[in-house]
Order: C-alpha cells, then sequence, then structure tokens
C-alpha cells in the first residue's frame, strides 16, 4: 500500500468515527451519562450535607432534657423528618424536570420552608451564643443543600433541553423533505407552528406535534418557545 493509499484509508476511517461521534444520537446518550453523574454528585453532596447537620438539629431540639431520655431520643426524629420531606421533593423534581413538568407553587414553597427550618434549627444555637465561628461552621452546610437544591433542578432542565436538542435533530434530519438539502432545525419547527397557530388554539405539545410533525420530545420546548412569543405580542 502507498503512503497516499494508507493516507485515504486514514481519512475514511476518521470520517467515519467522526460520523458516530458527532451523530445527534449519540451525543444525546453522552448527555444521559453526564445527567447521571451530575445527579449523583449532587445527591452524594445533599445527602452528606443533610447528615451533618442531624447532629445540630438534634441538640437543638433536645436542649435542656436528660441524655437517653424519651425526649432526648425523640429529639433524632426532627432532623430526618424535614429531610425526608425535602428528599420525596427533589426526587419527585427529578423525574419532572426530566419530562419537563412544572410543578405547583406548594412543591415549590413545601421545598423553601424544610430548608429554611434546617437552617434555623442548625444554626439557633451558635446565634444564641454568638459565636461567629459556629455561625459559620452550621451555615455552610445548610446553604450548600440549599444551592445545590437549586442548582441541581436547573441542571437537569437545562441537560434535558441539550439531549431534547440533539434528539429533535436526528429526527429533525430523518423527516427533513430530500429536496430541502438541509437539516430541519428548531427554529424551523418553531416557524412553522408559528404559522399555523391562530389566537383560537391552545398551544400544547400535542398541537405542535400535530402542525410540525415534530418529536414528542421536541414538542413541549417548542410549545413553551411559541407560548412565549404568543405572550410577547
Amino acid at each position: 500500500m502507498t503512503r497516499a493509499q494508507q493516507l485515504a484509508q486514514d481519512a475514511a476511517e476518521a470520517a467515519e468515527v467522526r460520523a458516530y461521534e458527532t451523530d445527534p444520537d449519540v451525543v444525546a446518550l453522552r448527555i444521559e451519562r453526564v445527567r447521571r453523574q451530575v445527579d449523583w454528585m449532587c445527591w452524594t453532596g445533599i445527602v452528606l450535607g443533610l447528615a451533618f447537620t442531624m447532629t445540630n438539629v438534634q441538640t437543638f431540639a433536645s436542649a435542656g432534657t436528660r441524655p437517653w431520655s424519651l425526649p432526648w431520643l425523640a429529639a433524632w426524629v426532627l432532623d430526618p423528618t424535614v429531610s425526608l420531606v425535602l428528599l420525596a421533593i427533589l426526587r419527585a423534581e427529578q423525574v419532572t424536570a426530566r419530562y419537563q413538568v412544572r410543578t405547583g407553587g406548594w412543591v415549590r414553597r413545601a421545598k423553601w420552608f424544610t430548608l429554611a427550618a434546617t437552617y434555623v434549627m442548625n444554626t439557633w444555637t451558635s446565634y444564641a451564643n454568638g459565636d461567629p465561628a459556629a455561625i459559620v461552621l452550621h451555615s455552610v452546610p445548610p446553604l450548600v443543600v440549599f444551592a445545590a437544591v437549586e442548582a441541581i433542578t436547573d441542571l437537569r432542565d437545562k441537560l434535558t433541553d441539550a439531549a431534547i436538542v440533539a434528539a429533535g435533530e436526528r429526527r429533525g434530519v430523518q423527516g427533513e423533505s430530500m429536496n430541502s438539502g438541509r437539516r430541519k432545525l428548531f427554529a424551523d419547527y418553531l416557524a412553522d407552528a408559528r404559522r399555523r397557530w391562530t389566537p383560537d388554539v391552545d398551544v400544547t405539545p400535542a398541537w405542535i406535534r400535530q402542525a410540525t410533525g415534530c418529536s414528542r420530545g421536541l414538542s413541549p420546548r417548542l410549545a413553551r418557545a411559541l407560548r412565549a412569543e404568543v405572550a410577547d405580542d
């Protein structure tokens, strides 16, 4: 094999590898893997942070009680009660964020209340004693949990957007007319939906799919974008 033939073979292999690496399905799969890693790391940090606060909350709740008495033992239940409610909300948001379903106001209020309760119970004694070092020490874990709780929801939503864009790009390529000569992009689907929309239409993902022929995964994002444009108009 001549050097030119070897180079041609290498170029063909590189093109084949690049085609697979940039394939929207492969990109979407990689995003899913990143999402699982992000979830695992955030959940680990949240659980460890809540575990750190357990002793401080027990000390706060058992103040003035005799060690190993019934009130002293019952004080250990307080922090898990609040933490389990918070973890249940976060677990539910993990699923709803994956499918980009928005939760109601009570869900967000319950999340904020449990976080605020954990912070207050964790730092009350430090504030009462006027100890700045203890305030900082006992404030950091609850605040990290609070920041992680807010960030993880947004991260899931954005990673879902990225996966939907990749999957939608694949379906757009498959559904594009042979005469168009290019991929059908998100903006093209949105333009199609905008042309078909009338004031009496309720913009839902189902209507978006019917109007544009887009994928089920892409339709919620298109519906939100069109609703925002309609609201601005």
